[in-house]
Formats: structure tokens, C-alpha cells, sequence
């Protein structure tokens, strides 16, 4: 047998949060979840192209970070799973909430996000990361699934 030295990539994860955790927003309502996207999401480009994001949540539901997952289109961006739950495992997230915009200022979700968000929820449950609400953001309003009993 030949005696080969491999050379592998170490592996380290860590979290360096900026703030203690009582200075974090907490998040108890989807308004709140809204108000803090709204903090974060550019507003010239929010009627522009779609993104994106996620809202990294400790075990009291406070904000560990906001991510921006993708950016797309006027149409449509990429949520991949595998991103999206590397993430929330590297960051010790307890759950998330999901977000994008929708450019057209139209709040309600299309066929494509229902299955979306129904199949991000079941993959967190397989991963004990719960998928707290999905908010479709626009400049003047949101739509939450939770809040519509989608979730």
C-alpha cells in the first residue's frame, strides 16, 4: 500500500456577535420582524431587483443577524436551502424568518413562494431550526405567513 499525506482543509466555526444579547431587537410580532428588514433592505433598490434575506433568531427570538441569502432579478431570486440552513447551523440560530421583497409592490405571495416557505419549514424541522414566519417585504407593506396562517 502506498503511504500518501493528504492535505485537508480544518474546518473552524465561530460567532462573534458585536452586542450583548439584551441589546438585540427582539422579535414577538411580525411588525417588528417588518420594521427590522426595513432597517436593513436598500431602498433604492427595493422596487428594483428582488432579494433575499434571513433573519438569524437566538433562543429568546433575538436578532443573532440579518443575512442577505441572494439578488436577482425584477422577477425572481434564488433561496437555496443549503445556504440558507449552513448559515443558521453556523450562527447557533434557534430559528429564522425568512424575507424577500417583491419589486411590484404587490405584498401577497405567488404559488412559487408558498412552496417555498412549506418546504424551508420542513427542512428546519429536520434540523431543529424553526422557521419562525416568512415576510414578503414592499416599501409601504408587508405580508406575513404567519400572520395568514400559511405557516
Amino acid at each position: 500500500m502506498e503511504n500518501v499525506n493528504y492535505q485537508v482543509a480544518e474546518i473552524e466555526l465561530s460567532y462573534r456577535p458585536k452586542f450583548k444579547p439584551a441589546e438585540r431587537p427582539q422579535i414577538d410580532c411580525s411588525a417588528k420582524a417588518y420594521q427590522v428588514l426595513m432597517g436593513s433592505w436598500s431602498l433604492d433598490k427595493i422596487e428594483l431587483v428582488e432579494e433575499f434575506k434571513i433573519i438569524l433568531l437566538n433562543r429568546g427570538n433575538r436578532v443573532l443577524g440579518i443575512v442577505n441569502i441572494s439578488q436577482g432579478g425584477m422577477s425572481g431570486t434564488v433561496a437555496d436551502p443549503k445556504i440558507i440552513f449552513a448559515i443558521a447551523l453556523k450562527a447557533c440560530a434557534n430559528g429564522i424568518i425568512l424575507s424577500h421583497n417583491h419589486p411590484s409592490g404587490e405584498s401577497r405571495p405567488s404559488d412559487a413562494d408558498i412552496k417555498l416557505t412549506q418546504k424551508l419549514s420542513e427542512a428546519g424541522k429536520l434540523l431543529d431550526i424553526k422557521v419562525f414566519d416568512h415576510i414578503i417585504v414592499c416599501t409601504d407593506r408587508y405580508f406575513s405567513f404567519l400572520d395568514g396562517e400559511m405557516l
